[in-house]
């Protein structure tokens, strides 16, 4: 397992992240519990939080307000850390212990992945652009959420867990918005 699939999440992110303007951040999201710039806030910490995670340190960048700022250059730097712990030797196959239980190195990677790509989602639809992103990572993700996402995983309501019930989504839509119905979203 190589970490390609993360490298083309955050370079999809990183698109939307780009074209997001200042005037934007308090737009509302498909997380509910989230603006603009909380998602950014997020995807950016997400990032801070893997390295912690990958490195046995407790959960760090949840704190700190990046949409403030220059969130674009926070973002490169932070994945940049994130693809690097990931291409350490042995990374992938170590068990890694994370607040919400142990497990192997590749499947935090598949976690950082999912978050990363879907939070990217998330800002390009509550910023009017194109949610069509990266159709073959985007049904790649797809079939892998549909095999590890189990009923008890998914909440009631927006931020009582990782994932909402899933959600209709038209016939034809892009595996982008297929993969956000899938996790809870309204698309």
């Amino acid at each position: 397992m190589s970490t390609a699939p993360l490298q083309q999440a955050i370079a999809s992110t990183r698109g939307v992240l780009a074209n997001v303007s200042a005037d934007q951040m308090q737009n509302a999201t498909p997380c509910n519990s989230w603006d603009v710039a909380g998602v950014i806030n997020h995807v950016v910490g997400a990032q801070h939080f893997f390295v912690a995670g990958m490195s046995g340190q407790p959960p760090a960048g949840g704190e700190t307000n990046w949409a403030e700022g220059d969130f674009l250059a926070a973002f490169d730097e932070a994945a940049a850390a994130t693809i690097a712990c990931f291409e350490e030797d042995g990374a992938l196959e170590k068990m890694v212990v994370m607040p919400f239980g142990e497990m192997p190195g590749a499947a935090v990677l598949g976690l950082a992945v999912t978050d990363t790509f879907t939070h990217g989602w998330d800002i390009a639809k509550a910023t009017d652009q194109s949610t069509d992103l990266s159709p073959e990572l985007a049904a790649g993700i797809l079939t892998q959420a549909r095999q590890m996402i189990q009923p008890g995983f998914r909440a009631e309501e927006d931020g009582a867990g990782p994932f909402l019930a899933e959600q209709q989504c038209v016939d034809g839509s892009c595996n982008a918005d297929q993969l956000a119905a899938f996790l809870g979203r309204t698309v």
